[in-house]
């Protein structure tokens, strides 16, 4: 599939923001932790649903989907095993082993996949699970994770995370909610679908305290009940829009905002010129003139987001100075400059982590391929603002992550067609 984008219109108008791409894998990890129906609102239509919920119907597992609502109800999951090829594409289905882990006490899983944006161990997880009393066996890339006697009584534990990973996170509680145990989990991340996650679980009768704390303490229950729990916004969605926007001399107002603290990503976007107003379930924001800031690195919340990193990028291109862009987490994510280079862009790779960025730069616009999601969409950004015409290849890369592309920007008046 691909975009074919015609560059120099400004991008003014109104879209709503979509639930959170990041959240889905979690809550639905939750609703496998009941027999009771669980409906989740607020479902972004993107690509990594529709591959989930073909990962719940391989597991035996009832799932009806009627646009932004997901009705999933796991009865009993029949199989433990998560299929390879899935798997191979998802990076997020990695949390589902704990959820089964906690449901049924052994599952069987291969490596994730997802984009190829770094080197992401999933040592942490593992060692996570050998802490909480699970029996590992590796064959290749193929996992085998259960409790020797599942009837024995497991002992109170705690966890300390050598780094902040927040689907590690994920998994120990998935892991943790049910059964008589007290489990702590220390350095815990704060990101919102790790809240999301949370707030999810004890909706359903957990019991979990410490929630927006680095420190968790989680004490299992013997069942949980069904609910109805609405996913939080999309804040790289948001993100995305201001500095799509911002780079095309244009105004937007994004709606649909819940209680979930943009100040991370805010923050950030002002310090280039850009102004942005927030009223009640909904924010404004415009450039009068982008300029460059000195660096930016990302972190871990609250701090700012790496998927937000390759927008950013393009939105230095189009800032008046230099700006340094640092990001610490994936040495893989800066490896398509070489694209907007190829547009005009004038950047220079100081390392895996690091690139100058020199602006304002003229876009032209090229035939491109989609090297992963957020690459994708800094690709279509970087589209919109050159002159002439561009084509994105591989472009249902980047609806795994961002719904309804092509009619957002059409809204907003972007010249964009959708492509076989």
């Amino acid at each position: 599939m691909k975009y074919v984008i015609r560059g120099g219109n400004k991008l003014s108008g109104k879209i709503r923001v979509s639930g959170n791409k990041n959240s889905i894998f979690p809550c639905v990890g939750a609703a496998l932790l009941t027999n009771a129906e669980v409906v989740l609102e607020n479902m972004p239509d993107i690509g990594d649903t529709q591959s989930l919920i073909q990962i719940l119907k391989n597991l035996g597992v009832s799932a009806e989907r009627s646009g932004q609502r997901l009705k999933i109800k796991a009865s009993h999951i029949k199989h433990v095993s998560l299929p390879k090829e899935l798997m191979g594409k998802l990076r997020g289905s990695i949390v589902l082993v704990g959820a089964i882990l906690g449901r049924v006490g052994r599952i069987h899983f291969y490596h994730p996949g997802g984009d190829v944006i770094g080197q992401r161990s999933i040592e942490t997880h593992l060692e996570a699970f050998k802490i909480l009393g699970a029996d590992l066996k590796k064959k290749d890339l193929k996992f085998y994770l259960h409790y020797k006697n599942a009837h024995e009584e497991k002992r109170d534990c705690t966890i300390f995370l050598p780094e902040a990973s927040v689907s590690a996170t994920e998994n120990i509680i998935l892991a943790s909610v049910l059964g008589k145990r007290k489990i702590t989990i220390k350095n815990c991340p704060k990101e919102p679908h790790v809240l999301d996650l949370c707030n999810m679980l004890s909706k359903m009768g957990g019991r979990i305290t410490g929630i927006g704390t680095d420190t968790l303490t989680i004490q299992g229950v013997d069942k949980l009940k069904g609910t109805h729990f609405k996913i939080g916004i999309d804040y790289v969605e948001v993100g995305t829009y201001i500095v799509a926007a911002a780079i095309t001399g244009g105004k937007i107002t994004i709606k649909g905002l819940d209680g979930t603290d943009l100040s991370p990503i805010l923050k950030q976007l002002e310090r280039f010129g850009i102004s942005v107003d927030v009223a009640r379930g909904s924010l404004s924001a415009y450039a009068k003139r982008l300029k460059s800031i000195p660096k930016l690195t990302t972190n871990i919340w609250p701090g700012f987001p790496t998927d937000l990193m390759s927008v950013v990028i393009v939105l230095a291109t189009q800032s008046k100075g230099i700006t340094l862009c640092h990001d610490w987490m994936y040495e893989s994510r800066m490896f398509f400059i070489d694209k907007l280079i190829a547009m005009g862009a004038r950047i220079t790779l100081a390392d895996p982590h690091r690139v100058f960025v020199w602006g304002p730069a003229r876009f032209k616009g090229r035939r491109l391929s989609t090297p992963d999601i957020r690459a994708g969409m800094a690709l279509v950004l970087a589209a919109l603002s050159a002159k002439g015409q561009s084509v994105i290849n591989q472009a249902e890369l980047i609806e795994r992550g961002y719904e309804s592309v092509v009619s957002k920007l059409k809204e907003l008046g972007a010249d964009i067609e959708r492509g076989s």
